[in-house]
């Protein structure tokens, strides 16, 4: 650290970290949310087999339901792990709580690949196949808000789009795993050892992206703004009363942004597999090879648009992703429907573009929003909300709106009633690129100041 580079806010002095130790702590970071989103993919991707072994009674179409289902329901629990462990993280620091997290999330990833299924069990085995997906909703709810909070503290005020692209970079690589170690055992065993026992080694990878991740984030020291706070006596010691009192108006405004990224988020990344095969009818190894094509070309650009929002700020790049959603979203639909590779890829390529702008740019957008003192819980509990409410959902939604409606669009309609709610929230928040954000209890962007100490009649 460099006493040039320190911040001193009233009498806290935060010191930014060096080069070595944010590449470090970006590295420990996104690999849990890596971790994440490869559980979603290995689960999307494996749809078919996942209904078969633990709902083999159903139709395919009743399997679908199931599956998606459960990706949905175990969000319930996400809100609830925002409200624990975000206000966790503002009260004992946020390297404590995401070593917490990342083995949660892991290890009930791995178990999933070590379940009984149906024809051995029972109905226990769907039982425990949904308790392993409570966890896991229950541990992200602390996760992403988490993981952003831990990079956009250790990363230079005027470098923060850049190395918070890579908490998306995460995501996206995550999932790119998770799509080709599914494509892999489809194309490389039989149809029967496939659905036997080759579905379970994807989820069983889990196990040691979990252990690297939590050995990074084991090895690094809190962030320099909390540990700073720490030393002032300025972190909070009533963490969710604070965060409902001090930041709702920022938790309410999260709320309706996030409400469009995860709507994008759950429809590209873990519904697109099963709409292009069972809802379009297109072949199953094509629609896979398309949607990771259209992946790694998002790997490719997600770091320069972070690396852009430090130039001309967020606003305009999250509120044009927003608008071109709500102007494309039908005809990237109709491109889709044509059925044809390169229509489907321009398609998928529009919904790529519009979902990439969003995620090159939330890592260091959002944490901005929340002082210090309350940064980790209000965007925990925020961010969770929202995706408990319109992410985990939506894959669930579009399959019962098109099985009920016949209208193949649903998905696209969708999107453009998210991208409509995020429009007012995205013009209100403050830019923050460039702006340090390290003051314990200012809120980036605005002259507003939380209180620095609970007061004493309400006790702790």
């Amino acid at each position: 650290m460099s006493e040039s580079n320190a911040q001193d806010h009233g009498g806290v002095k935060v010191e930014e970290a060096d080069p070595a130790t944010v590449r470090k702590a970006v590295a420990g970071a996104a690999i849990g949310n890596g971790v994440e989103w490869f559980d979603y993919a290995v689960y999307a991707y494996l749809t078919v087999q996942i209904g078969l072994n633990f709902f083999p009674d159903f139709s395919p179409a009743a399997q679908s339901l199931f599956v998606f289902a459960g990706i949905a329901i175990p969000f319930v629990l996400r809100p609830l792990g925002g409200i624990i462990l975000g206000p966790l993280g503002d009260r004992f620091g946020r390297r404590q709580v995401l070593a917490v997290t990342i083995v949660l999330m892991s290890g009930a990833t791995f178990l999933i690949g070590l379940l009984p299924s149906f024809s051995v069990i029972g109905f226990a085995a769907p039982i425990l196949l949904l308790t392993l997906r409570l966890i896991q909703g229950f541990s992200t709810g602390g996760e992403y808000g988490g993981a952003a909070t831990f990079i956009a503290e250790y990363a230079p005020s005027k470098r923060r789009g850049f190395f918070g692209s890579f908490l998306e970079f995460g995501t996206l690589a995550g999932t790119v795993l998770g799509a080709i170690l599914a494509t892999a055992v489809q194309l490389g065993l039989s149809e029967e050892s496939l659905n036997s026992w080759g579905w379970r080694i994807p989820f069983l990878v889990a196990g040691p992206l979990g252990l690297v991740g939590f050995y990074l984030r084991s090895k690094l020291e809190d962030t320099p703004a909390f540990r700073a706070a720490e030393q002032e006596n300025t972190t909070t010691t009533a963490p969710f009363r604070e965060v409902m009192r001090n930041v709702w108006p920022q938790i309410l405004q999260l709320i309706g942004f996030v409400m469009l990224l995860n709507v994008a988020n759950y429809t590209l990344l873990t519904y697109m597999p099963s709409y292009l095969t069972q809802t379009i009818g297109i072949d199953e190894t094509e629609s896979l090879v398309v949607l990771i094509v259209v992946m790694l070309v998002m790997m490719v650009v997600i770091t320069p648009i972070g690396r852009l929002s430090d130039r001309i700020g967020r606003k305009p790049l999250l509120l044009g992703s927003a608008i071109s959603t709500l102007v494309l979203a039908i005809p990237a639909f109709w491109l889709i429907s044509q059925k044809g590779w390169v229509p489907v890829t321009i398609g998928i390529a529009i919904l790529g573009i519009q979902l990439v702008l969003m995620l090159g740019t939330i890592g260091s957008a959002l944490p901005a929003m929340f002082p210090t003192r309350n940064r980790y819980g209000g965007f925990s509990i925020g961010y969770a909300t929202s995706t408990a409410a319109f992410g985990g959902t939506a894959p669930l939604i579009n399959t019962a709106l098109i099985q009920a409606t016949g209208n193949t669009y649903i998905p696209a309609f969708y999107l453009m009633l998210a991208a409509a709610v995020a429009i007012y929230p995205l013009i209100r928040m403050p830019e923050t690129a460039k702006l340090d954000i390290s003051h314990p209890t200012r809120i980036p962007g605005t002259d507003h100041y939380v209180p620095d100490r609970e007061p004493a009649a309400t006790g702790s």
